[in-house]
């Protein structure tokens, strides 16, 4: 089994539950997984990233506001979250087969992302089926995967304006949306309120192999990685950072001081 060709093969497949089963079946496999690191994939064109027909993907400036306080309300609130995670799923699969060359930690470090992200999606839909929804039942918007698309031809610029940016505001806004069902205080809010907590554990985890990687490559170019993040993120329009930001799960997940410092001066 080549990792590479297995997780082209997973971020291809449209349905979820086939989608999560080849990822589990790469991680329960990856003993004997061999990553062929010069190989250059060519995927048919539109196959990439492989989604549902549903959820109905639109602009996130129209996506509704909805209250955890009634049932519908945080059926949605979680469909929001289960959709990032599928992406989230997607956008791990894509930095690895995408890339070649890189060292194998880098393989090893993205398949763990993808198989955590998978735990987490169906966590979640879980969860939403419990609500009687599905993933699906909702509109969302895809805002996660065009970074992906905008970054496809430099894993530098993949792992500066993914992990780095988007997932990593991941880390602030959790705490605020967690703090939201608490005061909902049904058990479904609160069973959504541990699966966050789960999420939040594990992505501190992933900004942290993206800060890792982002910085190694900068090492090998001899780039300033603050200068160049700023360059990359004018460059590829990366979304401004605002606040609440969660200055100890950053911290943790491998930020240092001096950015943290002109995060909260930006």
């Amino acid at each position: 089994m080549e990792l590479r060709h297995c997780a082209l093969e997973a971020l291809q497949a449209s349905e979820p539950r086939r989608k999560v089963g080849l990822v589990e079946k790469m991680w329960s496999a990856r003993a004997e997984m061999v990553t062929e690191i010069s190989q250059v994939f060519h995927p048919e064109e539109g196959s990439v990233p492989g989604r549902p027909q549903k959820p109905e993907l639109i602009n996130a400036r129209h996506m509704p506001k909805r209250s955890a306080f009634n049932k519908e309300g945080l059926a949605a609130l979680v469909h929001a979250v289960c959709h990032i995670e599928f992406n989230a799923i997607n956008l791990a699969l894509d930095a690895l087969w995408r890339y070649p060359e890189m060292p194998q930690k880098y393989y090893d470090d993205w398949l763990r992302v993808a198989y955590e992200e998978s735990t987490h999606f169906e966590l979640l839909r879980n969860l939403l089926e419990s609500l009687n929804y599905e993933y699906g039942s909702f509109k969302a918007h895809d805002g996660l995967w065009d970074m992906c698309t905008k970054t496809a031809d430099s894993v530098t610029a993949r792992m500066a304006l993914v992990p780095r940016t988007l997932e990593a505001r991941g880390l602030d806004v959790t705490p605020v949306i967690q703090k939201k069902l608490q005061s909902a205080a049904s058990q479904e809010a609160l069973r959504a309120t541990q699966i966050l907590d789960i999420i939040l554990r594990d992505e501190v985890g992933h900004v942290a192999i993206g800060n890792y990687w982002f910085n190694w490559l900068c090492k090998q170019h001899n780039l300033s990685p603050m200068q160049h993040y700023a360059e990359l993120a004018v460059q590829h329009n990366a979304p401004k950072h605002r606040p609440p930001f969660n200055l100890e799960a950053r911290e943790r997940a491998g930020f240092t001081s001096e950015e943290l410092k002109v995060l909260e001066q930006d």
